[in-house]
């Protein structure tokens, strides 16, 4: 019987030495505070930076955000008037005033002057050339493009002084070829707008496409003019009217339905991909979309956002700065929400397309979890024992 007990007796410390030997094996949702912040020590191989989330930070990433906008980039003022170009079709009128008919009008041509009984030519309508040029009869060969209507008028007056008595011209776009706008993406109907002297903005491409199929808050809104691309929410569009931009003649307006989300590590009332607005959510929006933090095991310290940032977005405390295939620098974000102060930061800070969220177990929760892993393996043990006794 003596040897039957102590038998038991070394089955149950066994057992709880194997407890002891697997609390390295005890399942978590992720990694503690510490191994996150070793994970970025000086020359770590993925070239990791930790950076705590305050004031200074946050003002210095949200003011880099703003720097993007149609207003700022593309300019708020509209081109002054209409411009010919290659293609356009127009139709060129010259009065003259008698006895002088330098163009030999017709009566069919004849129309009421007033007492001066002054005639005008209409010429045949002509396309501007691949030049950019026109030919007026006694005016020769003009460049027209880039002039407005008004400007070309000007200039054919001006080569017909000296040859008809009192010219005047007027020009008339027949055909307009080259002052389009053209609007494509997840809108009703692609198409190319004309651009009119009214000065068509950005909402008016959208509205003369149909609108777009989405609903404001998942678009975004591109321009492409020139060599330049820019993009915006477009429901920061539609609440700021600054950012309602003047198009000009060949700018592309793309819509795009770019749904944005982060995912949900850790200790979170949840674990999930959301999606949120193209407008940008902050990070105490983020927070309560995923039911905040676990109250019985996260690590209210140790909340971290994992990010990829630009090279240049903020002074890197890992020196040099490594960046990941994708060119950019792997970064840690860390929040202490013991801190009231992180509060106030949080509702700055804006959440980033694929950023991840992740909340750290609380040591008292690991060492709970341990305890459970001994408890379950070593009450039945000590169980048998007493029955035997």
């Amino acid at each position: 019987m003596l040897r039957l007990k102590s038998g038991i007796a070394s089955i149950a410390l066994g057992a709880f030495a194997i407890a002891l030997s697997g609390c390295s094996a005890i399942p978590t949702s992720g990694p503690g505070r510490s191994a996150v912040e070793q994970s970025a020590q000086p020359n770590n191989p993925a070239g990791i930076q930790i950076v705590d989330l305050n004031d200074a930070v946050a003002r210095r990433l949200l003011a880099e955000r703003r720097e993007s906008d149609f207003a700022r980039t593309l300019g708020e003022r509209p081109a002054s008037a209409q411009q010919l170009g290659a293609g356009d079709v127009i139709e060129v009128s010259v009065w003259e005033a008698p006895p002088a008919m330098l163009f030999g009008a017709s009566p069919s041509d004849l129309r009421s002057g007033g007492a001066a009984n002054a005639r005008v030519t209409v010429l045949p309508d002509q396309t501007i050339d691949s030049q950019g040029r026109i030919d007026v009869p006694f005016a020769g060969r003009i460049h027209a493009a880039g002039l407005t209507l008004s400007e070309l008028g000007g200039v054919i007056v001006a080569r017909l002084r000296g040859k008809a008595n009192q010219p005047q011209a007027l020009v008339r776009l027949v055909q307009n070829s080259t002052s389009y706008v053209t609007i494509v993406g997840d809108v009703e109907s692609s198409k190319r707008m004309p651009l009119t002297p009214s000065g068509e903005r950005l909402l008016d491409a959208l509205a003369s496409a149909g609108g777009v199929k989405q609903g404001v808050d998942k678009m975004t809104l591109q321009v492409t003019r020139g060599g330049h691309v820019e993009s915006m929410p477009l429901e920061t569009v539609i609440r700021d009217p600054l950012q309602n931009i003047p198009l000009r003649a060949g700018d592309v307006v793309t819509a795009m339905y770019q749904p944005y989300s982060f995912t949900a590590l850790g200790a979170t009332g949840k674990n999930d991909e959301i999606n949120f607005e193209a407008q940008g959510i902050t990070l105490a929006q983020a927070l309560a979309r995923v039911g905040g933090l676990n109250d019985s095991r996260a690590n209210a310290t140790g909340v971290f956002i994992f990010r990829f940032e630009n090279a240049d977005a903020l002074p890197w405390p890992q020196q040099p700065v490594r960046t990941a295939p994708n060119g950019k620098v792997p970064v840690v974000y860390r929040v202490d929400l013991k801190n009231p102060e992180s509060f106030f930061v949080a509702q700055t800070f804006v959440m980033g397309n694929k950023d991840l969220l992740y909340v750290s177990n609380a040591p008292i929760a690991e060492l709970q979890k341990f305890l459970n892993v001994v408890f379950s393996v070593a009450y039945p043990v000590m169980s048998t024992v007493t029955t035997f006794r």
